[in-house]
């Protein structure tokens, strides 16, 4: 029987790139809801203190285990000591709290953050760019798996891996000392066949999140124009099981491939449009369903046994 674990992001309460679609409760008041919701995990966000000790007693009294966070990686333009130098106080943090990976979105040339540089002009790389990128990506991988915690690999939008192309690229060209995180609605949003990319790339997925796109709305919007916090504004993102794609077949693609690990809820959108608890308990049903269809076993303990 295959074992899945699932957590959520805070992002669905707090944004840390639009502050204006942050709902104003505190970390535990947000543990509290993902955890009566079902979820038993949380990825870090930037209310979480950042001292193991002043972490831990709050996920234990959760019951909530730390299933990943954001690492802010410029790769794409800094050097590797840069990078290391400012990750090394999050992986000790990592290892403190038993948290599986750190999620590593590349930021260096990115327009996901500015509301005024449209889709389309997201930066691309060279063939040559993104050879260099990816065997750059598999070194920083590999040091951080020696260093006692392994990243994940977020393609996004807005950013130099957002098409299915550009990830099969950068798939191509690194290692597995790189492991990739799949984003369901980010690969959807960019045009990518998810079902596609699981075929290709199972083999290096440690880490998933099960974000949902509304189809309606990342269909009408004028890439020329609007740009990624536009479109997050408007709704493009949202929980399984209010949006467009089919976690069903999703689901039963990793499940065929034997992935066990984190299914991680993360849907940035407006919380008074779109409540976070009521959304955590529609995401949380709606894998449930999925998870049982395919034949996995949700973990339902949350904060680990120590």
């Amino acid at each position: 029987m295959l074992k899945a674990k699932l957590g959520m992001s805070p992002i669905a309460w707090w944004n840390d790139d639009l502050p204006e679609l942050s709902d104003d409760v505190s970390l535990e008041e947000c543990l509290r809801q993902s955890r009566s919701a079902g979820f038993t995990g949380m990825e870090k966000g930037r209310r979480f203190p950042d001292d193991p000790a002043i972490m831990l007693p709050i996920l234990k009294a959760a019951d909530v285990t730390l299933c990943g966070g954001w690492f802010s990686g410029t790769l794409v333009n800094e050097d590797m000591a840069a990078n290391q130098q400012r990750i090394a106080p999050m992986i000790e943090l990592f290892k403190a709290v038993d948290a599986p990976c750190i999620v590593y979105g590349e930021v260096g040339r990115s327009i996901q953050g500015d509301r005024t540089k449209p889709l389309a002009t997201k930066p691309k790389l060279s063939d040559d760019e993104m050879q260099a990128y990816a065997r750059k990506l598999t070194a920083f991988g590999e040091w951080c798996a020696a260093e006692g915690m392994p990243l994940s690999y977020h393609h996004h939008m807005a950013a130099v891996v957002e098409t299915e192309p550009e990830l099969d690229a950068f798939m191509r060209h690194s290692g597995p000392g790189i492991p990739l995180l799949l984003d369901a609605g980010h690969l959807a949003f960019a045009g990518g066949d998810v079902l596609r990319a699981i075929d290709n790339h199972h083999a290096r997925i440690n880490h998933v999140h099960v974000k949902d796109i509304r189809r309606a709305v990342v269909d009408g919007l004028d890439r020329s124009r609007q740009s990624f916090l536009d479109a997050v504004a408007l709704g493009a993102f949202t929980v399984p099981g209010d949006g467009s794609l089919d976690f069903a077949a999703i689901v039963q693609k990793l499940a065929d491939y034997g992935y066990e690990g984190w299914f991680v809820v993360e849907a940035e959108q407006d919380p008074r449009a779109n409540p976070p608890l009521r959304m955590a308990q529609v995401g949380h049903q709606e894998l449930m369903r999925v998870m049982t269809l395919a034949g996995y076993t949700v973990e339902t303990q949350g904060f680990p046994n120590r």
